[in-house]
């Protein structure tokens, strides 16, 4: 008999995989908490029916979420991932000598442990000294933390439950608040296949808040359409400016190196026109 996963990434369209097995089930606090093993992307992170992460793709969405605002600010020390239980985005983080702190914001303490004991590679750097882990709301935790960061990334699931909050408005200006004077953040927005109006929105708030807003692109198998984007919102700094030699190339990195940052903002002319009003 065969076993497959499908997530209803649409209520026309959903990506389905075949597993082996099912490694953890849990109702946490806040959402359902899945972890299977898959033929094709190894263990798979589904929250509430939805992809988070897998071992074979991972690496696209943590590097992008991070490098480009990471490369950009010419001296991150002071950095805040909101969301992110599973650790990536942090792995990514402390990649650069620089960072003096690296705090987590999760929500949900579930998540952070399931990720420890199923995908060590992904989380492993949860235990560096440099790293504090809060388990608490992030836009509270924005909130009560004025002028720390010089980089914060909301790395969140899609905005419905717990993590609706985390695309309006308010809670950019209180990331705008948090950070210094010179501050980037980047926040994941979702497909511009299946979430045009979203990053329209989100697009249109962050210039609100930001003098400088750019959105980018990469391709992740396992998220919905795979063309998924992140936008930027930086006080002073633009990445398009950035000098080419002053890139850093991580070592370790599987998809971002300096050759590519500035072309993930070369976008399609339909992504393009998302952001003009023009888009469908």
């Amino acid at each position: 008999m065969e076993l497959w996963y499908t997530e209803k990434q649409t209520p026309n369209h959903g990506i389905t995989s075949k597993i082996k097995r099912t490694l953890h089930h849990e109702q946490t606090e806040f959402q359902k908490l899945d972890i299977i093993e898959t033929e094709q992307f190894g263990n798979m992170m589904v929250l509430d029916g939805m992809v988070m992460t897998t071992d074979q793709d991972e690496f696209v969405y943590h590097e992008m979420i991070t490098h480009i605002a990471m490369n950009t600010h010419p001296n991150p020390r002071n950095v805040l991932v909101v969301g992110g239980g599973d650790g990536g985005a942090i792995r990514e983080v402390l990649r650069y000598p620089s960072v003096e702190k690296a705090v987590l914001a999760e929500i949900d303490g579930k998540v952070i442990e399931a990720a420890q004991n199923y995908f060590p590679k992904i989380a492993g750097s949860l235990t560096d000294a440099r790293v504090d882990i809060q388990v608490t709301d992030g836009i509270q935790y924005i909130a009560e933390n004025k002028n720390k960061f010089d980089v914060i990334l909301v790395d969140s699931t899609e905005p419905i439950g717990p993590a609706i909050g985390l695309f309006q408005k308010p809670f950019y200006e209180g990331i705008a608040e948090a950070l210094k004077e010179d501050g980037i953040m980047v926040a994941q927005t979702e497909s511009p296949w299946f979430n045009r109006d979203l990053i329209r929105q989100v697009f249109q708030d962050i210039s609100q808040v930001f003098p400088i807003t750019r959105l980018y692109t990469a391709s992740i198998p396992t998220y919905p359409s795979g063309l998924w984007s992140f936008t930027i919102g930086s006080k002073k700094y633009d990445p398009l400016k950035v000098d080419e030699e002053k890139l850093i190339s991580p070592l370790g990195t599987r998809y971002y190196h300096p050759g590519i940052h500035r072309s993930v903002f070369q976008l399609p002319i339909f992504v393009q026109e998302l952001l003009t009003g023009k888009g469908e």
